[in-house]
């Protein structure tokens, strides 16, 4: 996997299969519990506490509403990565949704899965952090007054370049990157949360006093702030991209799981308490940047380290989005999904550097093209939608074929309760607040079957495809990595 790649000098060994004359890379199954739930909790910290909390309290209207939400969509989380961990232990296979897809359903869900994941929800998650980022990065020279979009896009657009060359460069440096801003964000969330208990020791509880008034009841509404809540969220599937790299992943991927997700939930509801007992309702939906204000109001002269610390945190985010991003992309090339030059490696660096080169130009033309409350939320409709498909794949494979070997079996509730959560999802908004973008993303996926057809059910490759694939093979100085027997 792409990932398996990147990490070559640290996590992969090299054997030669001499009959073959060919180099294999095999994966080493190093990633041990602690690792597992710090590479959950770490994905999941990102930008969405910094920026969400706005959003939610704006279509919730009180802030116990919002404070409800928020425990609900952890608790989805916790339920959704749960029936993941029993999917992960019958197809030991990297990959995600992707795998689970093409093994329950066949080839064609598959591919529009891929399609759309590779083209369209990876580099719009990616965009949506390094717009956060650059909000958080340039507030500081704009005090007292909202930042100039141009300024934002520009330094969003900044901060993937940076990443991509970073990430295309070297394997370590990337995962260093990735460790210290693990560090600087729970750094941060932490003295938002020691903050928050020292304002309520001293009886700032305004914004509680009544916390269910003007609460929003549309379906539409509590659908939106579901999406901006469950953004902050996003990441408890991550483990299930590096099955093949999981000690012991029957006991490892539940476990994990059951640590990470009810600590960032905890995390994330101290941290919500804090902004309100800083803030009025008002004051915060006001805010650009609701971590910033929480600092003006608490920290005073002492302010300008939350914002280097979120900015510090979302540049972490956005590196570990960017550094799984390119797995999906190479496995469904792997699986002949995708063009063949995606699923190539640099020839002395080691890194998957066409896959992420990729990433980073439709990131880019994403950050051109929208906002980061649209970007989030058709991120989540098109993320929910492939979920449901997932989650409907593991009831089919519970009640069709329960004789599949399963070292983790969830209880068929929690599933069901997640499958209902998908379909509100995913059709709340559409029935409440129609939108023509939601019709653009459906006509979207569904402009994958021009491609499958001819391409992948047919392979009808045109000549002149294999001589690009040959041209960008020598400028980009990549070549194909050998699929492992087993």
């Amino acid at each position: 996997s792409t990932m398996g790649k990147r990490k070559t000098t640290d996590s992969l060994h090299s054997s030669t299969d001499l009959s073959e004359g060919k180099e294999k890379l095999k994966l080493k199954q190093e990633v041990g519990l602690i690792s597992g739930v710090s590479l959950i909790a770490g994905t999941m910290i990102g930008s969405g506490i910094f920026m969400s909390p706005e959003w939610v309290l704006h279509h919730m209207g009180s802030p116990a509403s919002s404070l409800i939400i928020w425990a609900a969509c952890g608790l989805l989380a916790l339920f959704g990565a749960l029936s993941y961990a029993e999917l992960g232990t019958i197809f030991k296979e990297s990959g995600g949704e992707y795998i689970y897809i093409l093994r329950i359903f066949g080839s064609f869900p598959a591919f529009l899965f891929a399609y759309t994941s590779v083209i369209l929800v990876r580099p719009a998650g990616l965009a949506a952090v390094c717009l956060s980022f650059a909000e958080y990065a340039v507030a500081p020279f704009y005090p007292g007054c909202s930042s100039p979009q141009v300024v934002v896009k520009c330094t969003a657009a900044a901060c993937i370049l940076l990443l991509t060359i970073i990430n295309c460069l070297n394997v370590r440096l990337a995962t260093s990157v990735m460790n210290i801003f693990t560090a600087a964000k729970l750094l941060a969330l932490l003295v938002i949360v020691v903050g928050g208990l020292v304002l309520l020791a001293k009886g700032q509880t305004q914004s509680f006093q009544n916390a269910f008034q003007n609460t929003t009841a549309g379906i539409g509404a509590v659908g939106v702030a579901f999406y901006q809540g469950l953004w902050s969220y996003d990441g408890w599937n991550n483990l299930n991209y590096v099955t093949e790299e999981l000690r012991k992943p029957e006991v490892t991927l539940p476990r994990a799981v059951m640590i990470a997700i009810p600590l960032v939930t905890c995390l994330y509801l101290l941290v919500n308490v804090s902004y309100l007992a800083a803030m009025m309702p008002s004051e915060l939906l006001s805010s650009g940047a609701v971590a910033v204000t929480w600092g003006d109001k608490v920290l005073g002269s002492w302010a300008w380290l939350i914002s280097l610390s979120v900015a510090l945190s979302t540049f972490g985010s956005s590196n570990g989005t960017f550094f799984s991003g390119g797995r999906v992309c190479y496995i469904a090339a792997r699986e002949g999904h995708m063009p063949d030059i995606l699923s190539m490696a640099h020839v002395r660096r080691l890194t998957p550097s066409p896959a992420l080169l990729f990433t980073s130009a439709m990131s880019l033309i994403m950050i051109i093209s929208g906002s980061f409350t649209t970007i989030v939320n058709f991120f989540s409709f098109i993320a929910w939608l492939f979920y449901g498909m997932t989650i409907s794949g593991l009831l089919y494979l519970k009640i069709k074929k329960p004789e599949l070997p399963r070292s983790y079996k969830v209880p068929i509730i929690i599933p069901i309760i997640v499958l209902m959560a998908a379909v509100y999802l995913v059709l709340a908004p559409i029935i409440d607040q129609p939108q023509i973008e939601i019709l653009f993303i459906v006509l979207f996926i569904f402009s994958g079957v021009i491609l499958y057809f001819p391409l992948i059910h047919f392979k009808c490759h045109p000549r002149f495809l294999q001589r690009v694939t040959l041209h960008l093979q020598l400028f980009l100085e990549v070549a194909p990595t050998t699929r492992d027997a087993d």
